[in-house]
């Protein structure tokens, strides 16, 4: 007999808030300078400048002259090759094809190799508000790690009310009503020995449409709100093993009160899942109830769904032998069952 399948269950919440990233070159700088290594060459201007496509583009056929299907929303980088094309040009002609780029469109303009750009070259860029960065990267580096930061910073985002906990590795998101008890959860668990992500806001990024990244902003970032004592600095308190910066979300846990709860799932079989940003995310609904260990709740949802992700279903499982048991015959259901058979005694 086939195994009987639970029911799939799709919700999504109305207080989602998505925002539609805005990459200018003065976020990318800011954000990236480090790690890229870039440093500023020449004034500081077009730092206004949008970035209108997450990758790379090497001018090198535009610099020649052939503008047919130039990529002009791009980062532009000047790698070896480009730079020895420029320098091999008569001065009058270098200066007016380097002129040509810069009246496009372009976000901004990084030198690659350590190359410093040539005088006459950077006065065309601040004559037409260009920023220049040099970095000591190799190109295809510098690309590959420009496309990376960039592709993040183009990613779609929304905000959950809720707050975020990592638990024995599952990104556990855990939402309910004001007053619910989320604080009094997550403190529990930290207790624990499990790390905070977010309190009460988190910001859920996907990551190229396969999976959701959570942090927490930056003004409350390690810190929670617990009414009756206040604000509070968990690294300082609990130490900076109970905190982390981001983690992937592995499930959405809602609390409600118990009153609120229609029908309560006893066995587990029906799979519910919570919809961010077009990604479903396995979700539980435990009902709150004075005396229950909510923080213990919560920590065997994150365990039960880390064994679902090892494929290890207890629900399924026990449906199974169920349906098993539920075909033998009667006499031998019984003796299965633990009671004495015919005969026995």
């Amino acid at each position: 007999m086939a195994e009987q399948r639970g029911t799939q269950t799709f919700t999504s919440s109305s207080d989602q808030r998505k925002s539609v990233p805005v990459v200018t070159v003065e976020s990318f700088y800011n954000s990236h300078a480090e790690k890229l290594q870039m440093k500023l060459e020449g004034p500081r201007v077009g730092f206004h400048r949008k970035i209108r496509e997450p990758t790379i583009n090497r001018p090198g056929l535009a610099l020649s002259g052939f503008y047919t299907y130039f990529a002009e929303k791009r980062v532009q980088v000047l790698g070896a090759a480009e730079n020895s094309y420029l320098k091999s040009l008569p001065s009058r002609l270098r200066i007016r094809r380097f002129r040509k780029l810069c009246e496009r469109k372009i976000p901004c303009l990084v030198i690659s190799r350590g190359f410093h750009l040539a005088p006459e070259l950077l006065s065309v860029t601040a004559e037409t508000e260009i920023a220049v960065f040099r970095t000591p990267m190799i190109t295809m580096k510098f690309i590959n790690a420009a496309t990376i930061a960039l592709e993040m910073d183009f990613s779609p985002t929304v905000t959950e009310f809720g707050s975020m906990v990592d638990i024995l590795g599952v990104g556990v998101l855990i939402r309910g009503a004001s007053g619910i008890g989320k604080s009094e959860c997550v403190l529990g668990l930290i207790e624990r020995g499990y790390s905070l992500v977010a309190d009460d806001v988190t910001r859920v990024t996907s990551v190229e449409g396969r999976e959701l990244m959570a942090t927490a902003p930056e003004l409350t970032r390690n810190h929670m709100e617990v009414r009756g004592i206040g604000i509070i600095d968990v690294a300082k308190v609990f130490g900076i093993g109970s905190i982390r910066v981001e983690k992937r979300l592995d499930l959405v846990v809602t609390l409600k009160d118990w009153h609120e709860v229609d029908e309560v799932d006893r066995i587990g079989l029906d799979r519910e899942f919570y919809e961010i940003l077009g990604l479903p995310v396995p979700h539980v609904t435990i009902p709150v109830r004075p005396g229950r260990d909510m923080a213990r709740l919560i920590e065997v949802a994150a365990m039960d769904e880390k064994l679902k992700g090892l494929g290890q279903n207890s629900a399924a499982d026990f449906n199974t032998r169920l349906l098993g048991l539920m075909e033998r015959p009667p006499s031998v259901a019984s003796n299965t069952s633990g009671m004495p058979g015919k005969g026995a005694g």
